[in-house]
């Protein structure tokens, strides 16, 4: 086991293929899509209503609203702590940990210097300003401070939290707290030392008293084997209905509560990836058709997508064998949701509380490997659900990565396909919490110092043509006679294979960089793209720049795509573009007649052909000191940089010695690693 995990790690690094990379890596500048705090906030909390209507931001001592549309704060509300306590260390501060609609108000909780506490806000007309109108002792509700794991959900005014009971953050679990029904919790042996990741009410329109509430955490994993993970991945259920065992046996403890163990990973290899870390459940009209894509880490730092159907899920707790258990199953079975839990036998109640895990494990739809595998180190997940241009349905999933990026992936038929990375901050920042507006197709994400609404329509990113716009393969893009746009109805589109023949179709292309033929409807796509004629070299924007013989230089070209290949022709011939970072290089030692003339950076991907750039090297006839006119090249910008700045318009560098050395030492590097 130790060698596969060894050879894990050696071989994840260096396998990335196209699918592995975001294929454009893009850049969130403008200040009027974000919101940024006073104060950098160690935790925050953000609550989207069910409408999506409302969204609401906690932090350390606020509580605001914002207005999704026009990025803007609503309502700033403040709430310290209350009581007068004293805090160890600086002053007492209270950390919003749970935001929730519950009986017509905004209910809040905090850590109140850890002395867990919670509000309900009432929002005052005609002004909508928020009140305090009640406070309650916030035990089980939220923790005591803000790194303490805690959950919380509303189902049909009933409110469901896991948070500590104490202050060491122990007794720790799944209860429903307060509402209308019954308040009902755990039995303490059921989970040892649980993180709960999500919980979630899977509704059943034609069963409403069958529904079920899921519950997704890990907990240690109880096997002592030394080559064992510590933690081990788990989804749980109990029944909506659920009003604990009677006054003899389990009284206000769940009575349906079931756990299996959730599988992703890749059998055939002994290589799982253990730890949860985030779930995001997308509903459907018809339950069983709903999906759980989970997020999870492994001991060797990678990372996985797992997709699981919640069908299957339901299978598995109505008919997997109890572990531990070899006896006749009573009945009613175990799990089952009945409308009087308190009448249930004790045969079975007995059966839930000493033996409630499954024998057989929960796979994913692809049992036998993770629908994907990064070396990135995700920390949140969320899915849409879009419909594209020919009314077909796909799903984009939106995940943070630890650094304050957001990659979104196409969901191409349980295969991946990253369509840009997006940079939130000019530095690295952690993402504290994540909600999607389906509706207004925005991603709201609240890092450390702001608040960034992220546009999942920026298909300006496409704008360049329509073979651009259908490269993308972004269903939230199409191409129409106005450019790229948000999705319409009979847009061009090609979203399972990214194949930019379906633009001979349109009649009215943009051509910004090439010469556009008054004949012609055509795409931007050049047929000929190694024979151009003089005219058609000018019309492209050739750069003409004059370089002594015997002088190293080198070409650079900027990458716009990462998923395409780029080369560079001369006289006929293909010549090698070293990829660095946001560049593609080619390097001439020195200087020769045969290296003069036009020189043209060529992308290449898919079906899809088009010069990038031009350049015309022409013999600079002069007895100076070649030293005298070199020049230090431009150093190449980071991969984050916007690839479109006015900075890589420089094609051609002549290279004093220093940059040669090294140029060449790189590119030695990148060979052996390839």
């Amino acid at each position: 086991m130790k060698l596969l995990v060894f050879l894990a790690l050696i071989h994840f690094p260096f396998s990335r293929g196209v699918r592995d990379i975001p294929r454009l890596v893009l850049r969130q500048d403008g200040i009027e899509d974000r919101l940024e705090y006073n104060i950098t906030q160690n935790h925050t909390v953000v609550f989207q209503s069910e409408d999506g209507d409302e969204l609401y931001v906690g932090g350390t001592d606020f509580v605001f609203q914002i207005d999704v549309e026009y990025s803007r704060i609503i309502e700033l509300f403040p709430l310290g702590t209350t009581g007068g306590q004293t805090c160890g260390e600086g002053p007492c501060k209270n950390v919003i940990t749970v935001i929730q609609k519950f009986q017509d108000s905004l209910f809040v909780c905090g850590t109140n210097g850890n002395k867990p506490q919670c509000w309900k806000l009432y929002s005052q007309m005609p002004n909508h300003t928020l009140e305090i109108v009640e406070s309650y002792e916030g035990t089980g509700l939220s923790p005591y401070v803000y790194s303490q794991n805690a959950l919380s959900l509303t189902v049909e005014g009933d409110l469901y939290s896991a948070a500590p009971l104490y202050s060491d953050g122990s007794s720790l679990q799944f209860r429903r707290k307060a509402g209308s029904r019954t308040n009902v919790w755990m039995y303490d042996k059921w989970v040892t030392e649980p993180t709960f990741i999500s919980a979630c009410w899977v509704r059943r329109k034609e069963e409403p008293d069958n529904e079920k509430i899921y519950v997704f955490f890990r907990e240690k994993n109880s096997d002592s084997n030394p080559e064992a993970d510590h933690w081990i991945s788990r989804v749980a259920q109990v029944c909506k209905v659920d009003e604990g065992g009677s006054k003899r046996f389990l009284q206000n403890m769940w009575t349906s509560f079931l756990k299996a163990r959730l599988v992703c990973g890749i059998p055939n290899e002994s290589l799982y990836f253990n730890r949860l870390q985030d779930v995001y459940v997308l509903h459907a009209e018809e339950w069983r058709d709903s999906r759980v894509y989970a997020l999870f880490t492994s001991s060797w730092n990678g990372t996985a997508v797992c997709i699981y159907s919640m069908e299957e899920i339901d299978r598995i707790f109505q008919e997997s064998p109890f572990r531990g258990y070899n006896k006749d199953i009573p009945n009613p079975r175990p799990g089952t949701c009945v409308s009087n839990s308190k009448g249930l036998p004790l045969a079975t109640v007995n059966m839930i509380k000493d033996h409630p895990e499954m024998t057989d494990w929960i796979h994913p739809i692809q049992p036998y490997t993770p629908f994907y595998i990064s070396n990135y180190n995700y920390t949140k997940i969320v899915v849409d659900r879009v419909q594209a241009a020919d009314h077909t349905m796909h799903n984009v999933l939106l995940l943070a990565t630890d650094t304050g990026m957001i990659h979104k992936i196409l969901d191409d038929r349980f295969k991946p396909f990253i369509i840009s990375e997006t940079h939130l901050s000019n530095h690295s920042d952690v993402i504290g919490s994540m909600k999607l507006d389906s509706r207004k197709r925005k991603l709201m994400v609240s890092l450390s110092e702001q608040i960034s609404i992220l546009d999942l329509q920026r298909c300006q990113d496409y704008n360049r043509s329509c073979a651009e716009c259908v490269l993308a393969r972004d269903p939230y893009c199409a191409w129409t006679e106005a450019g790229c746009k948000p999705t319409v109805p009979g847009g061009i589109q090609n979203i399972d294979g990214g194949q930019t023949n379906v633009c001979l179709k349109t009649a009215e292309v943009k051509i910004p960089e090439e010469p556009k033929k008054p004949t012609s409807n055509r795409t931007r796509r050049n047929t000929q793209p190694f024979g151009l004629s003089s005219s058609s070299l000018n019309a492209l924007g050739a750069s003409v720049h004059s370089v002594p013989l015997d002088v190293p230089f080198y070409l650079s070209c900027p990458v716009d795509s990462y998923h395409a290949h780029y080369s560079w022709e001369h006289l006929g011939k293909t010549l090698p573009c070293l990829r660095l970072q946001a560049s593609c290089l080619h390097l001439i030692p020195s200087m020769q007649t045969e290296h003069y003339g036009h020189y043209q950076c060529v992308s290449k991907e898919r079906d899809y052909t088009r010069v990038v750039r031009v350049v015309r090297a022409t013999q600079l006839l002069s007895n100076h000191n070649p030293s005298v006119i070199s020049r230090p090249a431009r150093p190449v910008r980071p991969a984050g940089a916007n690839v479109q700045d006015s900075e890589n318009n420089g094609a051609v560098m002549v290279m004093q010695a220093g940059w040669f050395v090294t140029f060449a030492a790189l590119h030695v590097v990148v060979q052996l690693l390839q």
